[in-house]
């Protein structure tokens, strides 16, 4: 028999799939898996019957991890295996300030196909259950103690598994569990622009991230292949729409390319797609993948390029290398199946 993955439920969908009465037991079951707790035996409020029960019928995690990667500069990499053999990557990351935040994995590989990023050489394998996406965050907590943030910037494209992403954060912030603020919580995707319009119609109200990489529309046609169905010019308006209905700032986020994305055309490209719209820039160099050709730019040329658009009014934020070592950092995580890397 299938047992039932706990992890994605909220406390009435614990009670109608578990039977359970009276109905503060769901109350009850929902406050243990966001403490992290493992084990049916460490439910004490729980009578022993009931445990014995839950254990026939019921998983606490669906997923196992199978590994773990440890950086000198704290990131922390998760490897963890699905119950149909896919493995997925989720990775914690530390700032200087001490505050954890964790990236989380909504695909199992990717679709989006970037050129410059690791799972988009994958493929997609298929979309996580938003149990799967839950037990990511509560195996990092388990391993770090309370997480201050979840970026939905691991593999995969966030908006095209919009339900389980939701029903994910509708779980992790509910106040009977985890009660993570949504303040705390940013999804990152390529730019698919009717998925964005969706987030902004019917939420959830979170942080919205932005992979532009290049305003120039030919060649990020040729680095990102979804903007062919996504122009600049519908996903600005997409943007526009999302800061005006949700009162919020986006985040443009762009990945520096060696003498790729970071000519003065560039820079003025990207200046003149922000103007007027409530946004930060961040910007990431390239963190090498075997592979692929690209170059990450030296000193000079990013600060170059950095200059260039603090000069066209732009806020910016120069990203520090985090995790490499571990292959944990942005773009290079790509483990699908069990054993492969």
């Amino acid at each position: 028999m299938n047992k039932i993955a706990l992890a994605g439920l909220l406390p009435e969908e614990l009670c109608a799939s578990l039977s359970l009465s009276p109905s503060f037991r769901g109350n009850q079951l929902f406050q243990w898996i966001g403490k992290g707790a493992y084990s049916f035996d460490e439910m004490t409020n729980l009578s022993t019957e009931l445990r014995a029960s839950l254990a026939e019928k019921a998983l606490i995690r669906s997923t196992q991890v199978s590994d773990v990667l440890k950086a000198e500069d704290g990131t922390v990499k998760l490897q963890i295996r699905t119950e149909d053999g896919l493995a997925v990557e989720t990775v914690l990351l530390t700032d200087r300030a001490g505050r954890k935040t964790a990236c989380v994995s909504c695909q199992a590989g990717c679709a989006m196909g970037c050129a410059f990023c690791k799972t988009g050489t994958l493929g997609l394998a298929r979309n996580l259950s938003a149990a799967e996406i839950v037990e990511q965050f509560l195996y990092l907590e388990k391993y770090a103690g309370l997480l201050d943030n979840i970026v939905f910037m691991g593999m995969g494209e966030p908006l095209l598994n919009l339900d389980a992403v939701r029903k994910a954060i509708a779980v992790l912030t509910d106040k009977r569990g985890r009660n993570l603020s949504s303040r705390r919580i940013t999804i990152s995707t390529v730019g698919i622009v009717s998925g964005i319009y969706d987030l902004a119609d019917k939420g959830p109200a979170v942080r919205l991230a932005l992979s532009l990489t290049t305003a120039d529309e030919t060649l990020r046609r040729e680095l990102m292949p979804a903007s062919l169905s996504n122009s600049l010019h519908d996903l600005r308006q997409a943007i526009s729409y999302y800061i005006e209905k949700t009162g919020k700032r986006v985040t443009l986020e762009a990945v520096l390319l060696a003498g790729k994305n970071m000519s003065e055309k560039n820079a003025d490209s990207l200046i003149a797609f922000a103007k007027d719209l409530d946004v930060h820039i961040n910007l990431i160099p390239w963190n090498p993948v075997e592979g692929l050709s690209f170059t990450t730019p030296n000193q000079e040329e990013t600060e170059e390029f950095v200059s260039r658009l603090e000069k066209g009014g732009l806020n910016v934020t120069l990203r520090m290398h985090r995790g490499k070592s571990i292959a944990g950092a942005c773009g290079q995580l790509g483990k699908t199946e069990t054993g492969a890397v």
